[in-house]
């Protein structure tokens, strides 16, 4: 079996994989001060009951990535490891200025969007920053856009506004709010949805200077199901989507 291993800047998501099918998932904190050993004793715990022939990963901390390294090495000798970094068959090419700068996720998205879906697509991935990824109809990553995510922008407000506060992230019954709760809480999901949308139409537009077809836009990561209810752009939504990549690249290179 395959343990997959997307390490985000707030949470690490982890899928077991039955061939191509994902048997179980969890979704736990990204602390870049856990060692190697820490790492460890978090991962069996949640591992022991399968047998595992293969490790995938992706990460965007590279604190924890080096620990990884290290738990891999200490614990993880006899295992098929793929990092997704430098020198892994991907299969995506990277049309932007500098391909360095690509976080490894966006690339992963990138593969797994093409492969369920195929292109052009947009990815709006919901985490730590909302990502905008563009693919081609060929698979490329043509690049995107970067947003503060939902999250950071909420505690932002929180702690630079003295009479607001953090409120529970769900639709309000109006997008008027009655009162301060409903209020952020129409902003935040509303506004997010409207960022994206706003982003998602302006995308398609130079998109369809260059190719005929229109855009599929797949929705991801932790935050998705907030706006997907709301969003007036978004086609598809794959919670799995950064796990699933990692499953493809790992076969790659396997």
């Amino acid at each position: 079996m395959l343990l997959t291993v997307d390490v985000g800047n707030t949470n690490t998501v982890l899928g077991i994989f039955d061939d191509k099918e994902m048997v179980r998932s969890w979704r736990v904190k990204t602390d870049p001060r856990s060692t190697a050993d820490e790492l460890w004793l978090q991962y069996r715990a949640l591992v022991e009951d399968y047998d595992l022939t293969g490790l995938s990963i992706c990460s965007t901390v590279p604190a924890t990535l080096r620990e990884l390294r290290t738990m891999i090495a200490d614990y993880f000798s006899d295992v098929l490891v793929t990092i997704v970094e430098p020198g892994i068959k991907t299969g995506v090419p990277l049309l932007v200025d500098n391909p360095k700068e690509i976080g490894a996720d966006r690339i992963v998205n990138t593969l797994a969007a093409h492969t369920l879906f195929g292109g052009p697509a947009i990815v709006v991935d919901f985490g730590t920053s909302t990502n905008l990824d563009v693919v081609s109809p060929k698979g490329e990553f043509l690049g995107g856009a970067l947003a503060p995510g939902i999250e950071i922008s909420v505690d932002a407000l929180a702690s630079r506004a003295a009479q607001l506060r953090k409120v529970e992230l769900i639709k309000p019954k109006n997008v008027i709010g009655k009162n301060t709760v409903e209020a952020l809480q129409s902003g935040t999901i509303y506004g997010f949805a409207g960022q994206v949308d706003g982003l998602v139409d302006r995308i398609t537009a130079e998109l369809l200077e260059s190719y005929s077809a229109k855009p599929t836009v797949i929705a991801t990561g932790g935050l998705a199901p907030l706006i997907i209810g709301v969003s007036e752009t978004i086609d598809q939504h794959e919670p799995d989507l950064t796990l699933i990549g990692l499953r493809l690249i790992h076969e790659r290179n396997a």
